[in-house]
């Protein structure tokens, strides 16, 4: 459920004017699925011929695999596959994916997961059974296999036909031969489409152009960080063992087959092999030099996204094909081509709407595999302004500024083809394009040993090789557990002793990279008010933990809000989709189009930065270097304060995701390493110690607070997530998504969002495995790590309203069933005593369940 800017909830479908540029698999889904919710003046514009448009779709070789990392994607493959079927598009075959190494064999056991945890049926099949289901495999060199049997080969051509009939008995127009030269908006709207001298009127455009799609955007002002991308795609001759199996000369009967050790993929066409390459270099595309082909020459062998085949890069992939198909061996390369795909810097999709240009959305970097889907969550979001699958993960303004320039764009999403077929873990970072972003504070963390990994462009320290000599000082309760391959990567035991010190005495956390944004203006504290659960029409120095809600009361963000002037206030934010929506919202108020007056929006991020400092001796470091009141009753939680601290200007926040005493202290970029150093110096009598990121996940576990975007999405309501407490009862004020929460408050729930301790100690999971109750799967983890306090593995999970804490469930990690306990939440602190400052004797440290 993401939702849009657009508000078409004055206006009726039938009376809206959509233009959908492109008539491939993604733009004909959308013209249809837009019909089908009301839409009745549609045109669909198309650059090439209409039976042969020219772009992916018609040289895509259509193979659909559902099982992906992503629930959301996950779900968007299932409804393609669904769609398909009803358009007697889609070859229900199955798929296969072989391992010939132990990782990957692994890694097919972390897919069932995966699997499991989104509804999709698989199966692990042993080397046998391999042979069995594909019996031109080289059974010698196979591990095992995974087999999903609603797997299989869609059918893009007759699909888009089959579309394109429909959609015309509906009245949509389609225009072909057509190209777009201008996409035209006033005052932040768009208003039609340019074509040579025509102007067709508009109030939705949808750029659903695939490679040719950064074009499109651009001439509506966007930035679309997508690389096209040339794909190879081999024919071979006529093989032995193919022979007789299929009537249909482009009929297919095996199993789609994916070798993903090597890079390949394999389907059948009659007797013939398509053998799909990944192996090969990454061959990015320069639009202008396509070749120029007059349309009435078009073919599926002679079409701008098909390029000339390149032998030479294909023959390694050659010798590995035959390895594992021995029949290939008699054969021959007979044809192939270099097909055009779309890349981006992550992988993933470019789905939404125009932060700049309401009105004007796009659907692009969509494979076959989720085209359907896609279309319809867009489709969603036109009808009704938001989709009911979160598109988090595809949002077009997930990205950061610096995640734009050419440079990055062309340099990632080259290295995202490279990785496609990857066993990719969960934290891996990037090789190339680092330290893009680096905090005031990158100097000393070098200085300390720190191990960073990056996200959205920053350096963040996991933790410090300097703490590595308390080790041998941790109490046996708190020795962190060997773990397992896969769980240790990209991990260190040193994660217990910045935990353990910021438990019992005081760290430094650098909490820079965290997307800071101020709001200002006299209609400030009017857009805050309508776009959050809580009240923040509380006196100048209140700090708010609120949320941000869709019309339907799902979850878009939760942020903190800190008023620190009547008309300024300070928003700790999740990332740049948060700043795109409140840019637009202060648009919609500045221009009159909304009440409540003039509002700024301004990205402060680069030029501050922010350090947690965080213990039960915090406060002894602090007064030592400032003359300003920070006891409980000088500065109390959830409060914010301008201070002097050894001489540099700060703004003091007191609260603390870690679940103990401390601040999370603001100063301006210049003044960063000066902070740090006056902090760090005051602190050396205290043991002060630098911590990270690895530290402060585990910590922010056992205090029970969620992430976005892990924990929770626009798919789940307050309630269910356990953040009732976070809608104000007192707030007057009308906020979006108020209405729907009145509608099912009372409501009794059907899933929550719980807790769970793994009872063995050594079983660390990690997220997106699945949970097991009376022997079916249930629901999935979210977030997971190791709680050092308690000394068990701790995760999150979605699981069913009916599941009573105390309750035993298994968690699914890479086959293995682990056994957890429902456990309510939050394992440490409970009573919050900690946070707020009381003496530690009072403190009850860990809530007695998790004991």
């Amino acid at each position: 459920m993401t939702t849009s800017v657009f508000d078409s909830s004055s206006i009726s479908p039938s009376s809206q004017r959509v233009v959908i540029i492109g008539a491939g698999i993604v733009g004909t889904n959308l013209a249809d699925e837009l019909v089908q919710r009301g839409f009745t003046n549609i045109t669909v514009l198309e650059q090439g011929p209409l039976e042969l448009p020219g772009g992916s779709t018609s040289h895509a070789p259509g193979l659909v695999y559902q099982t992906n990392s992503s629930k959301n994607m996950t779900k968007f493959a299932a409804y393609t596959v669904e769609k398909l079927t009803s358009l007697d598009a889609f070859n229900p075959v199955g798929g296969l994916e072989i391992a010939v190494t132990e990782s990957r064999w692994a890694d097919l056991h972390r897919k069932q997961g995966w699997a499991s945890a989104w509804g999709i049926e698989t199966k692990l099949l042993s080397p046998a059974e391999c042979k069995d289901m594909y019996p031109l495999l080289n059974e010698e060199i196979v591990l095992g296999g995974l087999y999903i049997p609603s797997d299989g080969l869609a059918l893009a051509g007759k699909a888009v036909d089959a579309l394109i009939t429909r959609t015309k008995a509906a009245g949509v127009v389609y225009r072909d031969r057509t190209e777009v030269t201008g996409i035209e908006h006033s005052n932040h709207r768009v208003t039609g489409v340019r074509v040579g001298e025509e102007l067709i009127e508009a109030d939705v455009v949808i750029s659903c152009a695939g490679f040719w799609g950064v074009k499109v955007a651009a001439m509506a002002g966007m930035k679309l960080p997508l690389v096209p991308m040339a794909h190879q795609y081999a024919k071979t001759s006529a093989v032995k063992g193919l022979e007789g199996r299929n009537e249909d000369p482009n009929g297919a009967g095996l199993p789609i087959l994916r070798y993903q050790d090597e890079d390949l993929y394999f389907r059948e066409h009659g007797e013939v092999y398509g053998i799909g390459s990944y192996a090969h270099r990454p061959m990015p595309i320069d639009l202008d030099d396509l070749p120029k082909i007059n349309l009435d020459e078009y073919s599926k062998e002679n079409m701008p996204s098909s390029l000339e085949f390149t032998l030479e890069d294909f023959l390694p992939a050659w010798e590995a094909c035959k390895s594992l198909l021995p029949d290939l061996k008699d054969a021959e390369v007979a044809s192939g081509f270099n097909g055009i795909f779309s890349f981006t810097p992550d992988g993933g999709s470019l789905v939404g709407e125009s932060p700049d240009v309401e009105g004007f959305f796009v659907a692009e970097a969509v494979w076959v595999t989720h085209s359907a889907g896609i279309a319809r969550a867009v489709a969603e979001l036109i009808a009704t302004g938001r989709s009911e699958i979160d598109l988090s993960d595809s949002d077009i303004n997930r990205f950061e500024d610096v995640e734009l320039a050419p440079s990055f764009v062309k340099a990632t999403s080259s290295q995202s083809f490279v990785e496609v077929y990857d066993i990719r873990h969960p934290l891996e970072p990037r090789l190339s394009n680092r330290s893009l972003r680096v905090s005031p504070f990158q100097a000393r963390h070098r200085e300390l040993g720190a191990h960073f990994l990056q996200s959205g462009g920053w350096e963040r320290p996991y933790w410090y090789e300097s703490n590595a000599k308390y080790l041998s000082e941790l109490p046996w309760d708190w020795q962190p557990p060997v773990r397992d391959s896969w769980s240790a990567m990209h991990h260190s035991p040193i994660a217990a002793v910045e935990a353990y010190k910021t438990r019992t005495g005081v760290a430094m956390y650098d909490m820079t990279p965290l997307k800071r944004l101020e709001i200002s203006g006299p209609g400030a504290l009017t857009m805050l008010q309508r776009l959050s659960t809580g009240n923040i029409a509380k006196s100048v120095g209140s700090v708010t933990y609120t949320l941000m809600l869709d019309e339907s009361g799902g979850i878009r963000s939760d942020i903190t809000v800190a008023r620190l002037e009547d008309d300024v206030f300070q928003v700790g934010a999740n990332g740049n989709i948060d700043t795109a929506y409140f840019e637009v919202e202060a648009r919609k108020q500045n221009t009159g189009e909304l009440p409540g007056g003039y509002v700024h929006v301004r990205d402060i991020t680069g030029g501050t930065c922010c350090i947690g400092l965080w213990g039960p001796l915090a406060r002894e470091v602090i007064s030592g270097i400032t003359n300003e009141d920070f006891s409980n009753d000088g500065l109390k939680y959830f409060r914010s304060q301008k201070a002097y601290l050894g001489g540099v200007p700060v703004t003091a926040w007191r609260l603390s995701y870690v679940g103990e005493l401390g601040w999370e202290i603001y100063t301006t970029a210049d003044n960063g390493e000066r902070l740090w150093d006056v902090l760090w110096e005051a602190g050396q009598k205290h043991g002060i110690i630098a911590a990270g990121r690895a530290a402060f996940g585990s910590l922010r576990l056992e205090k029970g607070y969620r992430s976005w975007g892990s924990d929770m999405s626009t798919e789940h309501n307050p309630y269910e997530v356990g953040l009732g407490f976070a809608v104000s009862t007192k707030k007057e004020e009308d906020f979006v998504g108020k209405a729907a929460l009145e509608a099912i408050r009372d409501k009794p729930l059907t899933r929550n969002l719980r807790c769970l301790l793994i009872d063995s100690a050594k079983d660390v999971v990690l997220g997106k495995e699945p949970v097991y109750y009376d022997g079916a799967a249930v629901g999935y983890v979210t977030s997971a790590g190791f709680a050092y306090t308690v000394g068990r593995p701790i995760a999150y999970a979605w699981l069913p309203a009916g599941i009573e804490y105390g309750e035993t469930v298994y968690v699914e990690y890479f086959g293995k069933k682990i056994a957890a306990t429902v456990t309510e939440d939050p394992i440490y602190d409970p009573e919050m005593k900690r946070l707020r400052g009381i003496p530690e004797d009072t403190t009850e440290r860990v809530n007695v369940a998790a004991k």
